[in-house]
């Protein structure tokens, strides 16, 4: 789900959650001994509506010496290579296009709304797969009246340049586009993903709506609900790609944040952390997890 992680939308697995209240956040204060680091699950499309963000939140992000994103896209330097670096990855080879390589009934749903919409479906022929699902993705949510600009890592990306604070990326742009990305020939599991990708965006209306509730209530049960709908009837091969696309979207991703924050608290850093709210809630191996397993102190706002 593009809202919640960089660019995906594999199935998150049901699991136990906590109990959520209207006063809960995806917000977590993490302390070892003499340091402590504050992690926010970000949504990176939203609305003015989202604004101003709970006074918790907005004091402790006041009181961070650092914030540390997944990348710092508001860096015109990192915005520009991770369009290159998604260019380079995300293009087909000279002579062949988009529709040569999708099954027919997948390209005529593609053709189908890029029609509805008004957009030229030719823009979309010299991209493989996941490049035309994140292209696509982008426009639907636009469409809905959310905007990037409004994601929650982005303006607190703004304000962290105002304020002066130092802004730490955690991830590079190799790996933020890697992340999605399908190198592989047949480009499976990209297709899968530009499947999926349309499925979301025949309810987007309906899954915004409650992912926008889901975030502001910290309701984990309705967030992983949401992104579950997405994948619900897949056949075994797909749940098969699906899994290859969680491990890189979520498993490998999750890891190295937790050890990168677990680093800031070895080091006393007054870090504020922003990741997708899909790194925080997801399964047992999601970052929140993963850091009480190291034996910190974890603590939800």
């Amino acid at each position: 789900m593009i809202l919640v992680a960089c660019s995906s939308s594999p199935r998150a697995e049901i699991g136990p959650a906590p109990q959520t209240s209207a006063k809960q956040h995806f917000f977590w204060k993490v302390s070892d001994s003499n340091s402590t680091i504050y992690i926010l699950g970000s949504v990176h499309f939203a609305d003015s509506s989202f604004y101003p963000l709970d006074p918790v939140i907005d004091t402790a992000f006041a009181h961070a010496e650092e914030l540390a994103v997944e990348i710092d896209i508001g860096n015109d330097s990192v915005s520009n290579e991770v369009a290159q670096k998604s260019m380079q990855q995300g293009l087909l080879p000279a002579g062949t296009t988009l529709n040569q390589i999708l099954p027919r009934p997948l390209w005529n749903s593609l053709d189908s709304i890029c029609a509805s919409w008004n957009f030229p479906v030719t823009a979309l022929m010299p991209m493989k797969p996941w490049f035309a699902a994140t292209t696509l993705s982008v426009v639907a949510i636009q469409r809905v009246g959310i905007d990037p600009s409004y994601g929650v890592d982005m303006v607190l990306l703004d304000r962290a340049a105002v304020d002066g604070k130092a802004i730490v990326s955690l991830e590079t742009a190799d790996e933020q586009v890697g992340a999605i990305a399908d190198s592989s020939e047949s480009d499976s599991a990209g297709i899968y993903y530009l499947k999926t990708t349309l499925r979301e965006i025949s309810e987007l209306d309906s899954m915004v709506t409650r992912m926008i509730r889901a975030w502001k209530t910290g309701d984990d049960v309705l967030l992983r609900q949401v992104m579950n709908e997405e994948s619900e009837g897949d056949s075994p091969e797909d749940e098969a790609l699906r899994q290859k696309m969680e491990d890189k979207v979520y498993t490998s991703r999750n890891g190295k944040m937790a050890e990168s924050i677990a680093q800031f608290l070895a080091e006393d850093r007054s870090v504020f952390v922003v990741v997708g709210a899909a790194h925080l809630v997801l399964d047992d191996d999601n970052v929140i997890e993963l850091l009480r397993k190291r034996g910190f102190s974890v603590e939800r706002l």
